[in-house]
């Protein structure tokens, strides 16, 4: 099952956002806080971008730093900010393209360098906006515990 569960999430990461317009909620202040407020519960020091990402760098890492169009390989586990883990990769990671992932990778993996490791808070409309996807329901945070071993 956990194998399955890894699969679906890997191929959804592949699967871009839907580009016919759709019934949105306003999710953005309601997600803002929600990683916030989770950032203050944990203790960690963030950084936010200009388009809602927060990251935080926990080993920045010394090898190469990929860009937005690289291919990499990451070791990762999601999880929504109550806890609740909805996927994890092997420690050997998966191997995918930047341009091919959810707006949130895309953006933040190109913060780390090879074997960075850090954390993701991405909010909806950075991930899969209001489409439920697998167990992810529309509008949801994801948190990924993310691991650069290698830009391919």
């Amino acid at each position: 099952m956990k194998h399955l569960l890894s699969t679906l999430l890997a191929f959804t990461l592949f699967i871009s956002c839907s580009k016919n317009k759709e019934t949105t909620v306003d999710y953005v202040a309601k997600n803002d806080k929600e990683i916030t407020d989770y950032i203050a519960k944990n203790k960690l020091t963030a950084q936010k971008s200009d388009t809602g990402l927060y990251y935080v760098i926990t080993e920045a890492g010394t090898g190469a730093q990929p860009t937005a169009a690289s291919n990499v390989t990451v070791a990762y586990k999601g999880y929504f900010s109550n806890g609740t883990a909805f996927d994890q990769s092997t420690s050997a990671g998966i191997s995918f393209g930047l341009n091919q992932v959810i707006k949130g990778w895309t953006e933040g993996i190109p913060h780390f360098k090879t074997g960075g490791s850090g954390i993701l808070l991405v909010p909806a409309h950075l991930g899969y906006g209001n489409n439920a996807v697998g167990p992810i329901p529309g509008g949801s945070v994801l948190i990924f515990d993310v691991k650069l071993i290698k830009v391919n």
